[in-house]
């Protein structure tokens, strides 16, 4: 029987890329890099702010006097809808494609200094339907294939603006990993019948090694194969396509997930904790996808501390990716966090 404290490969089910972990290397003395931590001492609102309201964007817009969410295309958007299609092709050896696609931002809240943990369900629950609402809306596009919606959480993951926000992402081609997750999903599912996070999330709540929530209709973990620290993803108990498809109840439920998870992820270090996540579900416009279940992946790059990071580097770049505490110890940690916010503690 494998000795899963010592140096050994997990396999990600959803990509098939191997994992290399190596629970010894976290008792390694650290002398790197220390983050300096972000001041998360915000005021309700900042005149200088271009997402809070009723402030000027850097494009000129004046931003409504919004109360709850508020959504606009992004002013500096990396795909954009009015591309020419084209191709070039140089011998096969040089090739590229024109992307065509709409990006968008939404802010959480009119309130500049609260983030996803600090929002109550009401507030969260609103952001949900704003997200089913572009869902909607920008499928009714033909051309586009992939709608991706996502959060970059703390300066540490690249966030260009402090005020809670999130982003969506739509585009006339499939990204790399949702073409990877579709032809896994598509072939577990052909062979059985059942969707492969179904049968995941089924073998997980009967070992209940890894399992950070479990409510009605979602459950969030950490997955067997987790590459970050503290790596989690939300997987919703009713095998789904996208998120149009959540009952009233499911959404109350998937609110107090998110909120629930990031609390636990605040409380760890005490910080405002970083993280880029999202959400994978089913291509638009490309036919039926009955393999594909819906979930949510949050990538926090904290390790040691709230100053102290995983860089991925070295073997991981030119490897493949390698992490020091197990997915096992991290659940542990994230459970054992409370579920009242370290600053209303």
């Amino acid at each position: 029987m494998l000795d899963l404290n010592q140096p050994h490969h997990r396999i990600n089910i959803l990509t098939g890329e191997k994992v290399l972990v190596s629970p010894h290397r976290n008792n390694r003395p650290w002398q790197g890099k220390v983050e300096e931590i972000a001041n998360d001492d915000r005021p309700q609102y900042d005149p200088t702010c271009y997402l809070c309201p009723t402030n000027k964007r850097a494009d000129g817009t004046i931003n409504p006097d919004y109360k709850d969410t508020y959504v606009f295309t992004n002013d500096f958007s990396a795909i954009l809808e009015n591309t020419e299609e084209g191709e070039y092709n140089n011998v096969d050896l040089l090739q590229a494609t024109a992307e065509r696609g709409i990006c968008k931002v939404i802010t959480f809240s009119p309130r500049h200094d609260l983030t996803l943990p600090e929002m109550d369900v009401p507030s969260i629950l609103k952001v949900i339907d704003l997200w089913q609402n572009e869902f909607e809306e920008l499928s009714k596009k033909d051309w586009i294939k992939y709608i991706q919606i996502f959060e970059n959480k703390g300066a540490i993951m690249g966030c260009s603006n402090p005020h809670p926000h999130g982003q969506i992402w739509s585009q006339s081609s499939l990204p790399n990993e949702i073409l990877i997750e579709t032809a896994r999903q598509k072939e577990y599912f052909a062979k059985n019948s059942v969707s492969l996070l179904k049968a995941y999330l089924d073998l997980e709540l009967s070992l209940k090694e890894r399992i950070i929530i479990d409510n009605a209709h979602f459950v969030a973990l950490v997955p067997y194969w987790a590459t970050w620290p503290f790596e989690t993803i939300v997987i919703s108990k009713r095998h789904i396509q996208n998120i149009t498809e959540f009952t009233p109840d499911e959404k109350e439920d998937l609110a107090k997930t998110l909120q629930e998870l990031t609390i636990r992820y605040d409380n760890i270090f005490s910080t405002s904790f970083p993280y880029s996540a999202g959400m994978h579900q089913a291509p638009v416009n490309d036919g039926i996808h009955p393999e594909w279940h819906w979930h949510m992946h949050f990538y926090p790059p904290l390790l040691r501390s709230a100053s102290v990071k995983k860089f991925m580097v070295g073997y991981e770049m030119l490897g493949g990716p390698q992490r020091d505490i197990t997915p096992e110890t991290a659940a542990e940690i994230i459970k054992k966090q409370s579920t009242i916010h370290y600053k209303q503690a």
